[in-house]
């Protein structure tokens, strides 16, 4: 009886360390939106949508401590349309085409769901994760990739890789190699091996940096393999934080066949972006002017310009107000409209808009 009693103690012990040693957290953003595009020569329309500033979302994320400085985590993180009550889609295979993509509906965790074990020696993660080729467009825009003020280079390309990846085998270098940083990713695209198209969705990504104080800089590439021709983007990207200021800047070269209106194979482009982050007491200004041209057929290379200008004000840590106009100027063959949204310029034409919310994270 007495050896029994000591086991229960024992379990019981064992129980209340592990539960201890494991955590898991919910979080998530809310973030509601008026936006407005006004295109010249072409619809205008005004509506309330979301994640002018941040993306919405609904969270969860555990880890758990393994010993000798190893743990196991997951991350589970789906996307919200506040302004409508729905669920973000997500892409099954990397496929592009309405078939490939679920949700919508019900809650789908479209951002990220992985599973991963990390250590001294780096992360090994699998499941829905970013590409590395896309870290570098967000991190180095003062825009963050949201709203009306997203960067023409990520508007303008429909590769359904260009941010996230299904089917995701992940590795991260460890965070102490003296400011180096980097990941290695492989997705899947899962077709059938006796089919023409069997490698659709397959491909991979690299992503390298190094940061120092106020310094960062990385440069990432990746391929995903489809039938009609290879989808290729790579950028390098950095910043340096100057107190008063941090600026920002970014060169993207992509060779790919998703380029919405412009018809071709494995059609070029290139686009720039620079743009500044201003802390001004309790808020923050943010520009940037960026430019895109796609090589299409000569004399008809698309091409758009980009001003964004905006304000954030910080109610609180987790509550802010925020402001943003951008204007897009088309040359003869363009016709991109601010935000990449609702309705159309018309080519050669001009698109303006604006984006009034509020942000609340938890």
């Amino acid at each position: 009886m007495k050896k029994s009693l000591i086991a229960l103690a024992v379990l019981a012990s064992a129980a209340g360390l592990a539960s201890a040693q494991s955590s898991v957290t919910l979080f998530g953003i809310v973030d509601a939106t008026v936006n407005h595009i006004s295109n010249s020569g072409g619809a205008s329309v005004t509506q309330l949508t979301n994640s002018g500033y941040n993306s919405s979302r609904l969270g969860f994320r555990g880890v758990e401590d393994l010993g000798g400085g190893n743990s196991a985590s997951f991350w589970l993180e789906a996307g919200v349309n506040n302004d409508n009550g729905s669920g973000a889609n997500t892409n099954l295979n990397n496929q592009p085409g309405a078939a490939n993509s679920v949700g919508g509906g019900g809650l789908t965790f479209n951002r990220r769901s992985t599973v991963s074990l990390a250590g001294g020696w780096g992360e090994l993660r699998l499941g829905r994760d970013y590409t590395p080729q896309f870290w570098n467009m967000t991190v180095f825009d003062p825009f963050g990739t949201n709203g009306i003020g997203t960067n023409l280079a990520l508007t303008e390309t429909s590769v359904p890789t260009a941010v996230r990846a299904s089917n995701s085998i992940g590795y991260f270098l460890p965070a102490n190699l003296g400011g180096f940083y980097g990941q290695v990713q492989y997705y899947l695209g899962e077709r059938p091996n006796n089919t023409p198209n069997k490698d659709d969705g397959t491909g991979y990504g690299l992503r390298l940096g190094y940061a120092n104080g106020p310094f960062d800089v990385a440069i990432a590439s990746g391929r995903t393999k489809y039938l009609a021709g290879n989808a290729d983007q790579s950028n390098i990207a950095g910043q340096w934080n100057f107190g008063v200021a941090t600026l920002q800047a970014q060169y993207e070269w992509d060779k790919n066949t998703f380029y919405p209106g412009a018809a071709g194979a494995n059609l070029k482009a290139r686009g720039y972006l620079v743009g500044a982050l201003v802390p001004v007491g309790p808020g923050q200004i943010r520009f940037s002017y960026a430019q895109y041209k796609i090589d299409a057929v000569a004399g008809t290379d698309p091409e758009a310009k980009k001003v964004a200008l905006g304000y954030v004000h910080n109610l609180s840590k987790r509550t802010a107000l925020y402001a943003t106009y951008a204007r897009v100027s088309n040359n003869s063959t363009s016709a991109i409209a601010a935000g990449g949204g609702a309705g159309n310029p018309g080519a050669g034409s001009s698109s303006n808009g604006y984006d009034l919310g509020i942000r609340h994270s938890f």
